[in-house]
């Protein structure tokens, strides 16, 4: 699944946020005799971006989605 790039307009960060999201997914679950899940072959049905701020200045009203060609 493709990830957006950000930006914070507040103070220029474009590497460091707190991205909060939803995620649908399905998985292989397979457990040892001894009862210890690996989980295997996990896929993104549906994933929902929430929210997001900037881990610097603490904004999430700045944060803005880049562009591909800002990216």
């Amino acid at each position: 699944m493709e990830h957006s790039r950000y930006r914070c307009a507040a103070c220029g960060n474009l590497t460091r946020f707190d991205v909060t999201t939803t995620r649908r997914t399905r998985a292989f679950h397979h457990f040892t005799l001894g009862g210890e899940l690996t989980v295997e072959d996990e896929e993104v049905l549906d994933e929902t971006v929430e929210h997001v701020s900037c881990r610097w200045c603490g904004s999430g009203g700045s944060v803005e989605v880049l562009q591909e060609t800002e990216a």
